[in-house]
């Protein structure tokens, strides 16, 4: 569970921005990335796949990817749910 809202990655290239915000009813993704049409079903996949890990079901999440690989965007999304919950 969110206690706060919170973030981590940033815009460089190869890397994903990911924001967590814990106030929302539901969960809902909202994906900014070039390659959006090639792998945003890949992108999404993984994000559910780490929040479904954490028990998260009640948060906004802003992607703005640039390019990241999956094990970037799960460490990022993994930090941000630790920054979230201290």
């Amino acid at each position: 569970m969110l206690e706060k809202n919170s973030m981590a990655g940033s815009l460089e290239s190869n890397d994903i921005l990911v924001e967590l915000f814990h106030d929302h009813k539901g969960r809902s993704i909202d994906l900014e990335s070039p390659v959006k049409e090639q792998f945003g079903d890949e992108i999404i996949s993984v994000v559910n796949e780490v929040l479904d890990q954490y028990g998260i079901d009640d948060v906004l999440v802003i992607l703005k990817d640039k390019g990241a690989l999956n094990y970037t965007i799960k460490a990022r999304l993994k930090t941000a749910i630790a920054r979230g919950q201290k």
